[in-house]
């Protein structure tokens, strides 16, 4: 079973830029990897998700501010996240799911406030 590990998340202000990390034990090669989140109270939402094969996609709320990608190689998948809001505080989660494969990893959280 791969286990995800998150990291990266922290304290920023809004409209600055945050780096999430997320570090697979097993390969990532041939699978979809995933951004989600959730702030208290709220459901869990999809942020981004970068296929095997294919162009990632994005929620609405994050499109063109945000930037899912991977490293097959390293076993890395990273959320770059730009022009941040206070609406993006949440604990975010990398998600890999594949045919016999659904597996969370622990979250890191971002708070975004000034």
């Amino acid at each position: 079973q791969v286990k995800l590990v998150e990291s990266g998340g922290g304290l920023v202000q809004p409209g600055g830029s945050l780096r999430l990390s997320c570090a697979a034990s097993g390969t990532i090669f041939g699978v979809g990897m995933s951004w989600y989140r959730q702030a208290p109270g709220k459901q869990r939402e999809l942020v981004a998700t970068i296929p095997s094969i294919g162009a990632p996609m994005y929620a609405d709320s994050v499109e063109g501010r945000f930037t899912i990608s991977r490293d097959n190689a390293e076993k890395m998948v990273y959320l770059e996240m730009n022009s941040l809001k206070p609406e993006d505080t949440a604990v975010y989660y990398c998600n890999l799911v594949s045919w016999n494969q659904n597996v969370w990893g622990q979250g890191t959280q971002v708070t975004v406030s000034s």
